[in-house]
């Protein structure tokens, strides 16, 4: 009767550590989880930084004005524009 227990133990011991639903194949799932989560957050951060962005691009004349400037070269009426040669 022994024999048996242990061998039943032995079998189920192997079954949770071997196999595409042992111990192992629980921690590398729990892994990927906690980087897909990580990643998540990440893409949650960025995602509330653009929208500041795009509301600021909306509604703060100081932001239109910079983005203006940066990217279309433009300059208020009286103003000098000056650009530098782009470095190498």
């Amino acid at each position: 009767m022994r024999w048996i227990v242990a061998f039943g133990l032995c079998i189920g011991l192997l079954s949770m550590t071997a196999g595409d639903r042992g111990l192992p194949a629980l921690l590398r799932a729990h892994q990927q989880a906690q980087a897909i989560a990580r990643e998540i957050a990440a893409l949650k951060a960025e995602n509330a930084a653009l929208r500041a962005r795009a509301e600021a691009l909306r509604h703060d004349a100081r932001t239109i004005e910079l983005v203006a400037r940066e990217t279309l070269g433009m300059a208020r009426p009286g103003e000098l524009l000056v650009r530098r040669a782009a470095s190498r």
